[in-house]
């Protein structure tokens, strides 16, 4: 067990824990320019294996990778008025280069929607060309007056998707397609984060979107973070870029366009989403390291056996790491691992050798098991399928204890300071939303009664799914 007072608890100051779990648990630090962040090795590991998991899903959904200028010409934004008004206020904008006035100035790209469609009214000529499915890797830049390490900065890493389209029924449905088999698939069975989705209102849709789909997760304090977005584009964008395409008949159409992305907020939505007073916990099938062998001290065989044991897990398909530092303590290394939420240690000592056996701790209940060390492998592999489902229940216990049906705006705000509120949105409507975003809550997403996707915004029974988030 981490000893007493290594992080706040909880309970105590939920922010300060956060901070404590990012300093301790060797995740990132604060860059040297306000907003930015350093991400660690630790914690670049973790995004590497989100990013792995993403990435693998957009390409089993038809699209390839590709990357564009990270400066994008003021002028682009300027060609779709709600595109650009939503995004000036975060806006980064060079005016100098190379130590003259530039001609014109450039910004730093916020998202690639102007600068992807420039190239995609080029490369569309015919629906032959179509769909076009295309995914970036990058890192953009929104200016952050209220920054947050992994969840609100300045610079931040993600995954921007841009498709085209013959038709608006292709578009809403490959829109539809990323949010549930590509998004949700991979924050529900490697995340283990149970997400809500739906509609996002007309006041929270992406700037120069007809239609904003989003994934939503309550973290442990009780907020909504939003975990990823999907949006139909329409051809608003098609419109101002002049991306048409001869059709089957030879009729000039503007294509219709779709937009989808994640981010590293993913990691912030990772520790507060399952992470405790000992640290971070991280689902198994995330983890950079699956099982940690911990030599728990230095005696003849003890880390011999260690490597040995480390082989056989590796042979078994198990990401593992050797932990041999005999010089430093036993107890200071576990809380360590502990710390960062590897799921299984398995710990040997000179009695352990002796005995023919060895400690196995899951780091989501701290469980304590003997077991054999010619049956560990097949011990672990199992524990980690466990731990990988329990996490996931777990977390959606907690959270569905925490979602409250109301039926006035004051019981949505009631309701908000803890986790969240459904409520009939024809009751709510764009007024209360108005009167509850006075209070900063928010309307996360607008779903059916029974918590699936609509078919439109339109619907009658739509629910309003209410909290505060990050």
């Amino acid at each position: 067990m981490a000893k007493k007072g290594v992080l706040t608890p909880q309970q105590e100051d939920f922010p300060r824990w956060y901070q404590d779990i990012l300093n301790k648990a060797e995740l990132a630090d604060n860059g040297p320019v306000r907003g930015t962040m350093v991400i660690r090795p630790y914690g670049y590991a973790l995004w590497e294996r989100m990013q792995a998991e993403v990435d693998q899903r957009i390409k089993d959904a038809g699209a390839d990778n590709a990357y564009f200028p990270l400066f994008i010409p003021e002028s682009y934004l300027n060609r779709e008025s709600d595109h650009v008004e939503g995004f000036s206020p975060e806006l980064a904008v060079v005016t100098q280069g190379g130590g003259r006035e530039l001609a014109e100035p450039v910004v730093v790209r916020p998202t690639s929607e102007t600068i992807i469609n420039a190239y995609f009214s080029k490369w569309v000529q015919s629906h032959r060309d179509l769909p076009l499915l295309i995914n970036q890797w990058a890192n953009v830049v929104r200016w952050e007056m209220r920054p947050r390490i992994f969840l609100r900065t300045t610079e931040f890493l993600w995954q921007e998707g841009h498709t085209a389209h013959a038709t608006r029924e292709e578009a809403r449905d490959y829109a539809a397609m990323i949010l549930h088999e590509v998004y949700r698939d991979f924050m529900e069975s490697v995340l283990a984060i149970p997400v809500l989705i739906g509609y996002k209102t007309e006041a929270e849709r992406f700037p120069g979107a007809i239609n904003s789909m989003c994934l939503e997760g309550m973290m442990r304090d009780g907020k909504a973070l939003q975990m990823g977005t999907s949006h139909e584009l329409g051809q608003s964008f098609a419109t101002m870029f002049d991306i048409t395409f001869l059709d089957a008949e030879g009729n000039q159409a503007h294509v219709w366009q779709t937009s989808w992305g994640v981010s590293s907020r993913m990691v912030g939505g990772l520790i507060m989403a399952h992470g405790d007073d000992q640290g971070l916990v991280v689902p198994p099938r995330l983890a950079p390291i699956q099982a940690v062998v911990i030599a728990v001290r230095d005696a003849e065989g003890v880390v011999d056996a260690c490597h040995h044991m480390a082989e056989s897990l590796a042979a078994a398909g198990i990401r593992v790491r050797v932990d041999d530092r005999t010089g430093t303590g036993f107890g200071r290394r576990a809380t360590d691992w502990e710390l960062k939420g590897v799921p299984v240690r398995v710990e040997i000592g000179p009695r352990d050798l002796e005995n023919g056996q060895a400690t196995m701790v899951s780091r989501s209940g701290s469980d304590k098991q003997t077991v054999s060390l010619s049956t560990a492998p097949k011990q672990v592999e199992s524990l980690l399928d466990d731990m990988q489902q329990q996490i996931y229940n777990d977390a959606m216990a907690w959270r569905d204890s925490r979602i409250v049906e109301a039926a006035t705006v004051a019981e949505v705000r009631e309701a908000a300071a803890t986790g969240f509120a459904r409520i009939p949105w024809a009751d709510l409507g764009p007024e209360g939303e108005a009167v509850l975003a006075d209070d900063a809550v928010t309307v996360r997403c607008l779903q059916r009664p029974d918590g699936s996707l609509p078919q439109s915004g339109d619907e009658t029974d739509l629910v309003a799914v209410c909290g505060r988030s990050y």
